[in-house]
């Protein structure tokens, strides 16, 4: 397969910026020498620390904090468990943060959330004595952590779509959209859906839209932080999606799927192809339908590989934590080899690239590099503070197109309108 060339949206135009600041409440050169004081404050302390992340994942991170806390006695890690849910967390991160607490040292953000958390100044940016290499991870994670060219957290782990495919009704890997499309004469042969995948309206249907966007050569926003959702080659990869899901390539139950309707459809042989997150490979592994008739590939868009968004966790640092230097050598703890390895071990997918080039592993979990290729070629979701409105926008105006009551072109030009008025 050809590699695509992703546009990204790590760079933010002056209007999010200026709104961004506006959020902070910096409007006044003092308040931002508060804001410089309390990220260096605190750089070179040692101490405990809390590590604070949603309670679904922390299996993975107690054995990471176990490793760290017996080879460092003086500055031991305290798990705080947050809610399973994601708003929930980030409601009790938000309180704290907002009331200038340091209850949690260290951060496990959401990726859409490092923007707006970085622009309401609650993290220390990674720079000077806090400063973190990122060479050896994968460029599209360490661009969900930068905002304004600043890093402001660091990737711990993280997670990009597979495009699932049962070999047993349809033998051979599409290249790119059009062979997909065609590939279908097949399923319905079988008497089963082709395509499923997530367009429910919650966000993995602004996922899956994006996705079909940037995989068009498209952008939500371009590199200068323009809303380009009405663009040409975006209009394309919406019309794509509309079209697919019109002529029966996606399958109708997708319009009420989320992730686990996902994984039973192609786990039961219900759907030829699946496009889900790689946790679906072990349950198809294990599944009667599935077992030993099914491969992964990146997913695929108009000339070659698509391109996923990205899931996952960044690793931001309180600026109101008191230790800050035990904080910085905790995150990049968890980014070493050992740390990465086991996040492998556990379906986790690591951030560290040389991961995915170890053959033991990659006998162990075949989809690794796939994954990998879907990684190098997947983009951020839009970094800015604004994401909530943004990924609204996106799903109330791309469930219209699909359900017919509006077009492309209506569509997209409500979802500009709605993305500008939130940005604004």
């Amino acid at each position: 397969m050809s590699t695509f060339s992703r546009k990204t949206g790590a760079s933010l135009a002056a209007t999010t910026l200026l709104a961004a600041i506006a959020l902070a409440g910096c409007s006044s050169d003092s308040s931002s020498d508060s804001a410089t004081s309390s990220a260096t404050e605190g750089a070179d302390s040692r101490g405990p620390i809390t590590f604070a992340m949603g309670k679904n994942d922390t299996d993975k991170l107690v054995p990471v904090i176990e490793r760290w806390n017996a080879a460092h006695p003086d500055e031991q890690v305290t798990l705080n468990e947050l809610a399973g849910e994601a708003d929930a967390q980030r409601e009790t991160l938000v309180q704290s943060l907002q009331a200038g607490n340091a209850d949690y040292d260290v951060m496990a953000l959401d990726v859409i959330w490092t923007a707006d958390f970085a622009a309401n100044q609650w993290l220390a940016p990674l720079t000077g004595d806090l400063e973190v290499d990122t060479s050896g991870l994968l460029e599209s994670t360490v661009e969900s952590a930068t905002y304004n060219d600043t890093l402001y957290a660091l990737p711990q782990n993280t997670n990009g779509q597979l495009l699932f495919r049962n070999t047993e009704i349809i033998p051979e890997a599409p290249a790119n959209w059009a062979d997909l499309v065609a590939s279908c004469d097949m399923a319905k042969t079988a008497n089963v859906d082709c395509l499923t995948t997530q367009l429910k309206q919650y966000e993995g249907l602004a996922v899956n839209t994006i996705g079909f966007i940037e995989g068009w050569g498209g952008s939500v926003l371009d590199d200068s932080g323009a809303v380009t959702v009405d663009s040409a080659e975006s209009k394309a990869g919406i019309q794509a999606m509309v079209d697919g899901f019109g002529d029966g390539t996606i399958s109708q139950a997708s319009l009420a799927a989320t992730e686990e309707e996902t994984n039973l459809a192609f786990t039961e042989g219900k759907t030829a192809y699946a496009i889900n997150w790689p946790y679906m490979f072990t349950n198809a592994e294990e599944a009667a339908a599935t077992a030993g008739k099914f491969e992964v590939q990146p997913l695929v868009g108009q000339d070659g590989v698509g391109v996923s968004t990205l899931g996952g966790y960044n690793n931001g640092i309180n600026i109101n934590s008191e230790h800050k230097a035990t904080a910085r050598d905790f995150i990049e703890f968890i980014i070493n080899e050992e740390n990465q390895t086991s996040f492998a071990d556990a379906s986790f997918p690591p951030v560290l690239a040389s991961i995915y080039d170890d053959e033991a592993l990659v006998e162990k979990y075949p989809y690794l590099p796939a994954l990998k290729q879907s990684l190098e070629n997947a983009a951020p979701r839009p970094v800015s503070p604004f994401y909530p409105a943004i990924s609204k926008a996106i799903q109330d105006n791309a469930y219209a197109a699909l359900n017919g009551t509006a077009d492309v072109d209506k569509a997209t030009a409500d979802m500009k309108a709605a993305i500008e008025n939130a940005s604004s």
